[in-house]
């Protein structure tokens, strides 16, 4: 490859058009870039391949899924080799050959971790978003206004797309207009590791159900390829016994001649072997809960319970244990439905549709649709693929999918649940995800270049007179709970430090009427202040989360305090914690005007009215029968019964006598 020197930087061919067409002092900038892309999934694949190429100097990659069949349709940056391995790791080490001049780190790793604070978010320039989840997206929009660092959002559904870039103060963010909560389910949400009753649905759908009874996709060859490139002999060589036992299984179904138990043996292969060979790779379960391989003959005998550690983020299965209670409410199948297995086995003639399945009913359904599938391929069918008009493979979902769903301690879904979910699926379109990747690179680039008047929202429509339309940004709402927020960070010792300090600390001592939340949690108000002497670590408070400081007076803004670590070279008997300097000024709240009372009507009342309001008249002092004034009545019986139940008593007239053990207030 030519190479020239050109005012003293290094430029070859591979970067040629990128000066010509970005010009000198922005490509210089962009090899000192740090950015975050969060995601490696369609998107995430598309993207990672453009900054790479467009010469984005420092990349780190977060993906916290594995890659899975289903996805090599659209994620080119994988191959069949790869599956059941890190999508961050085998993207990076793809991508890097585009580029060598491009240095990419690849995490392993949730976003919300608590490690990626605002200190770890503040390191970037810049953050692209590549997430199909919307929590996740709201938890990134929410750091990066924290940080002040810019944010591009994207996101596609079929034929559709956007992206839109954020800024605090410049841009509306994310949360600036509420989302409403997804009805449909992108294929990309099903990760390897299901924490949601319709991954386990669509796995089943696009994952399993093929792979037993559609079309036999042999990687062989693609395999003794990788072997001569110097893969990992152990990889591939584990990679070949997964093959080849799901081809036995394939062969045991097709096969006239097999005595077996044939569902028997997928399930063994499915929730048990697959489980424990995921369970084998520690690094995925080290803020997961481990899943529980299950077992056939114990779910049949109903004494199978299933066994969870009681803390979700622990990555053993050694502690203390809960029951998981079934759908039904029963134990596993120990308590018989009104529904019996042998109705199952014939058919689905004696399952109702709304009636939630037992552990051991859902293995009876497993069993059934399994074998009346493999009795249509050994009659002449060549594949069966999915749909929610055939019963026998809506049995088989539905089954498979609980199944799962019991193994992930995932709530279970009645067969018309999953008919509706399985048919709502977006199938993910490859070209939908390269043109939205290449728009996410344009408004990077216009962001690096602090050229905000060229922001723009775009969106990918499914027109084809107007496939790309564009609007400018629009300005935060000023009603937003996410970027009109004043942040400020304080490190601290969570060991150490009370929420007391830090509340008092970062207010400068000011004493005010304030409530104190993490999250949708209260840990303090003006009415109940009994944890501000304790620890934050006492209160499941630490790195990487927030402290909400809101003004109950609604005199001044909300002052949001993310929490990081002390720093590494703080001396041990230091102070537990450093507040900001300066102190965060949140801005002075306009007072609203009070609501005035409503007009009278002029309107008369019609003759038919029942009731009839009218102003009450002033109460007149009264003249006895000798023309000497008396007091008027100063309180109705409902009130003295008030001032009673608290402690007051109401007197009539100054003559009016009292007890001794009543005191008289003036």
């Amino acid at each position: 490859m030519e190479a020239s020197n050109i005012n003293g930087a290094r430029k070859t061919s591979r970067s040629t058009h990128a000066h010509a067409i970005l010009g000198p002092e922005l490509c210089a900038r962009l090899s000192e870039t740090r950015v975050l892309l969060v995601g490696a999934g369609g998107i995430g694949c598309e993207l990672l391949k453009n900054i790479v190429l467009t010469g984005f100097g420092h990349i780190t990659l977060l993906d916290l899924d594995t890659i899975d069949l289903s996805n090599l349709n659209r994620q080119f940056l994988f191959k069949k080799k790869d599956i059941k391995h890190s999508k961050a790791m085998v993207a990076a080490q793809t991508a890097s050959a585009f580029n060598p001049n491009v240095n990419i780190r690849p995490i392993h790793a949730n976003i919300k971790e608590p490690q990626f604070d605002i200190e770890w978010f503040s390191g970037f320039d810049i953050v692209l978003n590549a997430l199909d989840n919307l929590d996740a997206r709201r938890h990134v929009n929410k750091m990066c206004m924290a940080a002040g660092v810019p944010l591009v959002e994207s996101g596609t559904a079929g034929y559709l797309g956007q992206v839109q870039p954020l800024l605090k103060d410049r841009t509306e963010c994310f949360d600036c207009v509420p989302k409403p909560t997804p009805t449909t389910f992108p294929v990309c949400t099903i990760r390897s590791t299901p924490s949601q009753p319709i991954h386990c649905i669509v796995w089943a759908k696009s994952y399993l159900l093929p792979q037993l009874f559609g079309e036999d996709e042999d990687g062989t060859n693609e395999l003794d390829e990788a072997e001569k490139q110097g893969e990992n002999v152990e990889e591939i060589a584990a990679l070949r016994r997964e093959a080849l036992a799901y081809k036995a299984v394939r062969s045991a179904l097709r096969s006239a001649q097999t005595t077996e138990d044939v569902a028997q043996r997928v399930f063994k292969k499915v929730f048990h072997s697959d489980i424990l060979n995921l369970l084998s790779m520690s690094d995925m379960w080290r803020s997961r809960a481990t899943p529980t391989p299950l077992d056939f003959h114990a779910i049949q005998e109903g004494r199978f319970v299933i066994q969870r550690p009681s803390n979700s983020s622990a990555n053993t299965g050694n502690g203390p244990v809960i029951r998981s209670q079934p759908a039904n409410g029963h134990t596993n199948g120990n308590v018989p439905s009104p529904s019996s297995s042998s109705s199952s086995l014939n058919g689905v003639s004696g399952l109702k549709d709304q009636r939630a399945l037992s552990l051991h009913d859902t293995l009876d359904l497993f069993i059934s649709s399994t074998n009346r599938l493999a009795k249509r391929l050994r009659e002449g069918e060549d594949t069966i693929s999915f749909d929610k008009d055939d019963d026998d493979t809506l049995d088989f979902v539905t089954a498979a999918a609980n199944l799962r769903s019991a193994a992930y301690y995932i709530d279970r879904k009645t067969r018309w649940e999953v008919k509706e979910m399985a048919g709502n699926i977006i199938p993910a379109i490859a070209t939908t995800n390269a043109i939205i990747s290449g728009l996410i690179v344009l408004q990077a680039l216009h962001l690096l270049r602090k050229s905000y008047t060229q922001l723009r929202n775009v969106h990918v429509q499914f027109k084809p007179t107007n496939p790309l339309s564009t609007s400018t940004m629009c300005p935060p709402n000023p009603k937003c709970g996410v970027c009109r927020d004043t942040y400020t960070k304080v490190l601290c010792d969570p060991a150490r430090v009370t929420l007391g300090e830090i509340v008092d600390g970062v207010l400068g001592g000011e004493v005010r009427e304030v409530s104190v939340y993490e999250d949708k949690r209260i840990l303090s108000d003006p009415d109940w202040d009994d944890n501000l002497e304790r620890t934050l670590e006492s209160l499941n408070v630490g790195r990487g989360m927030f402290l909400t400081i809101v003004d109950e007076e609604e005199e001044w803004g909300t002052i949001v305090v993310a929490l990081s670590v002390l720093p590494p070279n703080h001396p041990s008997d230091g102070p537990a914690y450093i507040l900001p300097s300066p102190l965060p000024s949140p801005p002075r709240l306009e007072k609203r005007p009070p609501t005035p009372p409503p007009a009278p009507s002029r309107k008369r009342s019609a003759p038919d009215d029942e009731i009839a309001e009218v102003e009450p008249l002033a109460k007149r002092v009264k003249t006895s029968t000798n023309g000497t004034t008396t007091l008027p009545v100063i309180a109705s019986p409902s009130k003295r019964r008030r001032l009673e139940e608290d402690g007051l008593l109401m007197l009539s007239s100054k003559d009016d006598k009292i007890d001794d053990d009543v005191i008289e207030i003036d």
